[in-house]
């Protein structure tokens, strides 16, 4: 594969910035800092621009916030400006590379997605009689920083851009998982070596995909297996024999240790497909699909929390109306008639009356 080379003048370029700016403030028009930056917009490009030039550029601090999704995930938000530097960047370096990634990786890539990898375990399922669903443990805290600046530079040939992604890289919140050591480690090798991603972030995403995109390539060329996908982390394997997805279960978590990643020790498992395979919010069938069951009952809270946050005036009719739909898009590929008829007549939505009425 050539590595990509020459684009540093391009995207430090006014016109990559700005279409970084306009895509970076897409759904985020009224937080207060992309209003600033929009305010005295050419200035703070300009200012940017010349501060990728000189090299004085360097990512902002973090701010952290958790959100409780089945399970408390820390998400960390960038500065707005760094998010601009993130879509300028990744405008350039993302399409190149993204056309060698394996065809079936579909986290954060143009046409894939959920539901495309839901539909395409759904056709193989139909062929196969067992799954081996595995996922990392800790995977975004455990990308090392080392190991990945050596997979950029095997892509990547143009310095002064590989020295903003390191920038981008050194930048992140320091990562707070326990200790782990592989085979050749001394006792402060972990200590040693800086790990963990920021999740919240662009560059974030497409890094997630490039740090696996060697145990992709391994799986499919040299395991030379075909009924494999994965998603972000999420992969899942299909066969006809047990014990051969057992020697590949072994390969791979033997793979991952030389990019120091560990298979989640309670999440690798083989299970008949006619059972159905809990993916991606889904139970997965050969013919059919379902909601997971925490799914609808977390949005039947969210619901009744939005029909009374609405009656007090505390929230707009557009945000429920895109919440709402945004819901409706992921559950319609599943049976949910039922249970969307359930949850939207538990709640009434009234402006301007007290919390009971509002609510169920």
């Amino acid at each position: 594969m050539k590595r990509i080379n020459g684009i540093w003048t391009q995207l430090v370029s006014f016109e990559n910035l700005l279409r970084a700016y306009r895509t970076a403030k897409l759904g985020k028009r009224g937080r207060s800092a992309v209003a600033e930056f929009g305010l005295n917009l050419e200035r703070e490009l300009l200012v940017l621009q010349r501060e990728l030039m000189d090299g004085s550029y360097r990512p902002g601090g973090y701010r952290l916030f958790t959100i409780y999704d089945r399970k408390p995930r820390v998400i960390a938000a960038a500065p707005f400006r760094d998010r601009v530097v993130h879509h300028a960047l990744m405008q350039l370096i993302e399409p190149p590379l993204d056309r060698t990634f394996i065809f079936d990786s579909y986290a954060c890539r143009r046409g894939k997605g959920v539901h495309a990898a839901v539909n395409r375990y759904q056709a193989w399922s139909r062929t196969y009689r067992y799954a081996l669903k595995m996922d990392i443990q800790q995977y975004f805290p455990s990308m090392d920083h080392g190991l990945l600046k050596t997979k950029l530079r095997r892509r990547i040939q143009d310095r002064q851009v590989l020295a903003l992604l390191d920038a981008i890289i050194d930048g992140s919140p320091w990562g707070t998982r326990q200790a782990c050591y592989f085979p050749g480690d001394d006792l402060f090798t972990p200590l040693a070596r800086r790990v963990g991603i920021p999740i919240g972030n662009l560059t974030s995403q497409f890094f997630a995909n490039l740090y696996l995109d060697d145990l992709d390539q391994y799986i499919k060329q040299v395991l030379q297996v075909r009924p494999y996908l994965r998603y972000v982390d999420d992969m899942v394997v299909l066969g006809h024999d047990k014990g051969v997805l057992a020697d590949i279960r072994v390969a791979i978590r033997e793979r991952l240790e030389g990019d120091r990643l560990i298979l989640h020790p309670r999440k690798a498992h083989i299970t008949r497909i006619v059972d159905g395979l809990n993916l991606l919010g889904y139970l997965v069938f050969p013919t059919r699909r379902r909601l997971r069951n925490d799914n609808g009952h977390r949005f039947a809270r969210k619901f009744r929390r939005m029909a009374r946050a609405f009656g007090m005036g505390r929230l707009e009719w557009g945000k429920v109306v895109a919440s709402t739909q945004s819901w409706i898009g992921h559950v319609r590929h599943a049976e949910t008639e039922g249970l969307r008829r359930v949850i939207f007549s538990q709640a009434v939505f009234t402006r301007g009356v007290g919390q009971e009425t509002a609510s169920v």
